[in-house]
């Protein structure tokens, strides 16, 4: 894990009147848990208006941030954790997710903070959950990228 290079960000920005849907999977839920509560600490601190939706697993996490996005929400979040096994499902539901959550985002015009750990083990994302222990927190690095890219396009749009 490296976190060389991570931008160095100052304070949340605001996000008084964003409507923003965190996406969780259910699978490993101390990592899992972890994440939300990192994205849920940004989203409150940035005042952003913010619901939490569960589902099955990764896979499910695109169609669902479609939908929360085409509902209305200015960004979603996405949160799940993929542990690599002995069999190519690792890579199929990996590529899966992110290749359906850039689609979401392209094809929405919304973003879609990216919090999917895709770990070669249980540890990795312990380390990335923002838990008390843990040296990242990439559930609070997910919202505050989708809170910072919704401030960006709305000052496009203007």
């Amino acid at each position: 894990m490296s976190v060389k290079g991570a931008p160095q960000v100052q304070g949340t920005p605001s996000a008084e009147g964003l409507r923003v849907v965190v996406v969780a999977g259910t699978w490993h839920d101390e990592i899992t848990d972890g994440l939300i509560a990192g994205a849920e600490r940004v989203l409150e601190s940035a005042g952003a208006d913010w619901r939490l939706v569960r589902v099955p697993g990764s896979f499910e996490l695109p169609v669902v941030a479609k939908a929360a996005l085409e509902a209305g929400a200015d960004a979603a979040v996405a949160l799940g954790v993929i542990i690599r096994g002995g069999t190519p499902h690792f890579e199929y539901v990996s590529s899966a997710a992110t290749d359906g959550l850039t689609r979401v985002a392209l094809d929405t015009g919304k973003p879609v903070g990216f919090g999917v750990l895709t770990l070669d083990d249980e540890q990795q994302g312990l380390d990335r959950a923002g838990l008390p222990d843990s040296k990242e927190d990439k559930g609070a690095e997910a919202a505050d990228a989708a809170i910072r890219t919704a401030l960006v396009l709305r000052s496009l749009r203007g």
